[in-house]
């Protein structure tokens, strides 16, 4: 199987960079061919130039494999993830253990190769995570937030603009076909993994092999209200919550009463009214550990 390796030098606020030299020699030195990309969209382009039945291996964090998987999806290629990035949620959800990064990169290159679920919003792929409302606003904050602010300041800059002028869209969403919400609503992370935004366990019951994606919705909330769910959501206690709703199903159908932002994997979306959410059952192959999530099953041979 011909390998490929993609390495995002400005991943990991530019550790990937720093190592980009090694990391490339390294993956030649084991017979891959290894790339460095060039700008936003080189990794989906490259991706999307490998071989059919090619393994694919993203070197970085989660933007990084979410690009390098539209250029896998739907295709025989298979994705491995060397998860040196800020975010790593996709990596989580393969329960990838920590590793240096030249034993995570023979991982990516030589491990079995396993399926797990795909998720699609209005057509575009996604491996780990959907958000729609207010984090993904907080997230389109943050990108405009002063260049000095990095990290947890940086958020809770963001944080603060959406809380102050907090305003929710009404929201109507179907599962499966069937009206299971309709009112306002904060937010709806439609999930394949457990965790976004580099580990928030917003959908601790997500098995990324159980051909199910898990909604979880967050209802009416005020200022106040938002401010104190924020440490039961870091802790994972958020979901006993009574404005707070579990949906599981292979369909969502989202519309809002005006667009909202969207963001897949932690990568901004735009805004939009209506999103149409599906699942591909065991729709993407990957590199995971030898103990994958309970129900995951063996994947096809390529």
């Amino acid at each position: 199987m011909e390998a490929w390796v993609i390495v995002n030098p400005a991943a990991g606020r530019g550790r990937v960079g720093r190592l980009s030299g090694a990391i490339l020699r390294a993956a030649r030195e084991k017979g891959a061919r290894a790339f460095l990309t060039e700008g936003p969209g080189h990794a989906a382009e490259l991706a999307r130039q490998a071989p059919n039945g090619a393994r694919v291996v993203a070197v970085g964090g989660d933007g990084t494999v979410h690009e390098a998987l539209s250029g896998v999806a739907g295709t025989d290629k298979a994705l491995g993830v060397v998860p040196i990035g800020s975010g790593n949620d996709f990596a989580r959800m393969l329960r990838l253990r920590r590793r240096p990064w030249p034993e995570a990169l023979a991982h990516a290159l030589f491990a079995p190769l396993r399926a797990v679920d795909l998720g699609y919003v209005n057509g575009l792929p996604f491996g780990a995570s959907l958000g729609l409302g207010f984090d993904a606003l907080v997230a389109r904050k943050a990108f405009s937030a002063p260049p000095f602010l990095r990290g947890m300041p940086r958020y809770l800059y963001a944080l603060a603009l959406v809380l102050k002028d907090l305003n929710l869209p009404s929201a109507r969403v179907q599962v499966d076909g069937e009206e299971v919400y309709q009112g306002p609503a904060l937010l709806l992370a439609v999930m394949n993994g457990p965790t976004y935004g580099g580990g928030i366990p917003i959908a601790p019951m997500a098995d990324p092999a159980d051909g199910a994606l898990h909604g979880v919705l967050a209802g009416r909330f005020s200022r106040l209200g938002v401010l104190g769910i924020l440490p039961r959501l870091l802790l994972g206690r958020h979901l006993g919550h009574k404005e707070v709703r579990v949906y599981a199903g292979g369909h969502f159908a989202v519309e809002f009463d005006r667009p909202v932002e969207a963001h897949a994997d932690g990568e901004l979306l735009g805004a939009a009214l209506r999103f149409q959410v599906e699942l591909k059952p065991l729709g993407l192959l990957v590199v995971g550990e030898e103990e994958m999530p309970r129900q995951a099953r063996p994947a096809p041979a390529v």
